[in-house]
């Protein structure tokens, strides 16, 4: 059975804000976010691949996911989330109530660039489904979850010259078990 485009599109950001509304799993996307440079949409996409669609993307794969994502997100999200992050805090007339309606709807439209970002990821995993054909196993198990996840946080380390510490590798672990329970 073949999945439309749009289905495929839904489905994964179903996913996305699925695992990431699970407990202690915001938390640990903001630190890999803030610590690694994850790009936490990619990571949940790639987790979506593989929980949903029994797809392991290699490290080639992701570096052309990467290459397809980075400049919608540093020239769209990442100004969007510097404009929102920044209105905690100032400058005058914020942070006030006036200013919070106007940082909601900063956030309502990174979102919706996330949203994009998602649909750029579903026409690259419609044809890396396409090529592959049907799965060759019926489930990925959390082990290899885990692995994958560690390759999306150290392409994005390795681009900082950094090395992951035990408290991102936690992290991972989180969010590879909160997507094994989108399986069931």
């Amino acid at each position: 059975m073949t999945i439309s485009r749009a289905d495929l599109e839904a489905e994964s950001w179903t996913f996305a804000l699925d695992v990431y509304a699970r407990p202690g799993i915001a938390d640990a996307c903001l630190k890999l976010q803030g610590e690694a440079g994850v790009d936490v949409m990619m990571l949940l996409f790639v987790a979506f691949a593989a929980v949903k669609h029994h797809t392991l993307l290699s490290p080639a794969e992701l570096r052309e996911f990467d290459g397809v994502c980075r400049p919608w997100r540093e020239q769209v999200v990442w100004p969007l989330r510097t404009i929102r992050s920044g209105l905690k805090k100032g400058p005058l007339p914020a942070p006030s109530n006036e200013t919070e309606q106007f940082r909601s709807k900063i956030k309502a439209a990174e979102l919706d660039a996330e949203r994009l970002q998602n649909r750029l990821m579903t026409k690259l995993l419609m044809k890396h489904l396409a090529e592959r054909g049907a799965p060759k196993q019926l489930a990925i198990d959390a082990d290899e979850l885990r692995s994958v996840l560690r390759s999306v946080m150290m392409l994005f380390l390795e681009e900082r010259g950094n090395k992951p510490d035990g408290e991102l590798v936690r992290s991972i672990d989180e969010i590879a078990d909160a997507a094994m329970q989108g399986a069931r």
